[in-house]
């Protein structure tokens, strides 16, 4: 009977990996589905010339769908902005921190205006790109607009509607994944755009081997650098710093004198991918608004922000080490923790209750944040430095490797979590039918 319990708890846990793997796959294929009255050719070879803007980080994060402008062209990313945007709203807002105050209701509250505040800007940026998208023509003069009209229907209005359901479309896919699958939906369709294009520099790399534009030997180089990378990513992503906390015990004699220790986790990284993204969005705004609006001071403020430039990366640098410390200092409260510890009868050894503990938190965090603001710009420099020293074909490194990462592990521990949580109601159940069989 436990042998078939065990078999059911596997067979549920492959259930939600198929379907998980199913809805990624839906997306993938949507990915490809062209929005009407749009020359994909003509689209794609613009892209191509703007990879290295703003354009390309975002075709990223779609998965190629905005250098395709297929249906899927913005992602998930009008819901992922949402997020943010709300997340750093709960703590500055009175009305939303009373709502996420009041548990689970409050939390549906929050996330139905997160989503209604996905739809305002789909609608927004899908205006604005279709715009941009008639006015525009590709390296070659070639318009990438077919034809203004669409089916009886302006092309902006055509463009609105579709990319706005894509969105929701893809919002809608990353809920299911959530709540029927294995892992967070909408990261995970974020981790599935960004390595949908891994092959493609697989493909570029192994062709320069073939050309022999690079020799076996710093390829092979190359790959045991990025393999070391890649753990010293996962060593810093996992890693924490680890106040001990006492809990006092009431009793008398040795009772008392009993104090149960565990520890409040501080994570190096606590901002997560927030401070680059940030940073990143800042600094291209300026060859954003280049492709908008035709100004001389404004192409010249675009040519000193080159990604690959000095002054760009000193900013990058400077704004992401900024972003660290203000995303921290909005979504962590050290008096919250104090007084929460106090309240339920912990303590830090050798530190006194009250102020002094969230003082010492406050310090043990700051320490933390220097270290991981350091290693998040070293990550994030890391693209422009591997393809202008070592000729890297592709970009590795950056926001992309940090999703990566952190996606992966957080749907690896998901499902560990799943088996054990399985695994215990499995002993659960055991023993009370073996209780059943002795009191008969």
């Amino acid at each position: 009977m436990a042998n078939g319990g065990d078999s059911s708890k596997h067979s549920d846990l492959v259930k939600r990996v198929l379907f998980t793997l199913g809805i990624l796959a839906v997306y993938r294929v949507g990915v490809h589905v062209p929005t009407p009255g749009v020359d994909s050719s003509a689209v794609m070879a613009f892209f191509q010339a703007q990879s290295a803007g703003i354009f390309g980080l975002f075709n990223t994060f779609t998965g190629g769908a905005l250098s395709q402008f297929s249906v899927f062209a913005l992602g998930i990313m009008p819901y992922i902005s949402a997020s943010i945007i709300f997340q750093l709203l709960t703590s500055a807002v009175p009305f939303l921190e009373a709502l996420k105050k009041e548990g689970e209701h409050g939390r549906r509250k929050i996330n139905q205006y997160t989503r209604y505040s996905t739809v305002v800007l789909a609608v927004i940026q899908g205006y604005g790109i279709s715009t941009w998208l008639m006015n525009s023509t590709s390296p070659d003069g070639k318009s990438l607009v077919i034809s203004p009209v669409v089916a009886f229907i302006p092309f902006q209005v055509m463009t609105v509607i579709t990319l706005c359901a894509g969105t929701c479309f893809i919002m809608w896919l990353g809920e299911q994944i959530t709540e029927r699958g294995i892992g967070n939906g909408s990261s995970l369709i974020i981790f599935t755009g960004i390595a949908a294009s891994i092959p493609s520099g697989a493909s570029k790399l192994f062709t320069l081997l073939k050309n022999n534009e690079m020799s076996s030997a710093v390829a092979l180089l190359l790959i045991i650098m990025m393999v070391a990378i890649i753990a010293a990513v996962i060593f810093m992503e996992v890693g924490q710093r680890r106040i001990s906390i006492q809990y006092s015990q009431k009793g008398s004699g040795m009772q008392a004198m009993a104090t149960p220790s565990s520890h409040l986790p501080i994570k190096i990284n606590f901002s997560g991918v927030i401070p680059p993204i940030f940073a990143s969005s800042l600094l291209m705004f300026p060859a954003t608004m280049a492709q908008f609006v035709h100004s001389p001071w404004l192409k010249s403020l675009q040519e000193s922000l080159s990604p690959s430039g000095t002054i760009y990366n000193v900013l990058f640098v400077s704004l992401i080490v900024f972003f660290c410390f203000f995303y921290t200092e909005i979504v962590f409260n050290p008096v919250e923790v104090a007084e929460n510890l106090k309240k339920y009868g912990g303590f830090i050894p050798n530190v006194r209750a009250g102020k002094n503990t969230s003082d010492y938190i406050q310090k043990v965090l700051d320490r933390v944040n220097v270290g991981g603001a350091i290693y998040l710009s070293v990550v994030c420099i890391l693209p422009g430095i591997l393809i202008s020293m070592a000729n890297v074909p592709f970009y590795f490194g950056g926001t992309s490797l940090l999703i990566l990462v952190g996606v992966a592990l957080d749907t690896t521990q998901q499902i560990q979590s799943y088996m054990i949580n399985q695994k215990y109601d499995g002993f659960l159940k055991g023993a009370k039918i073996r209780s059943r069989r002795v009191q008969y």
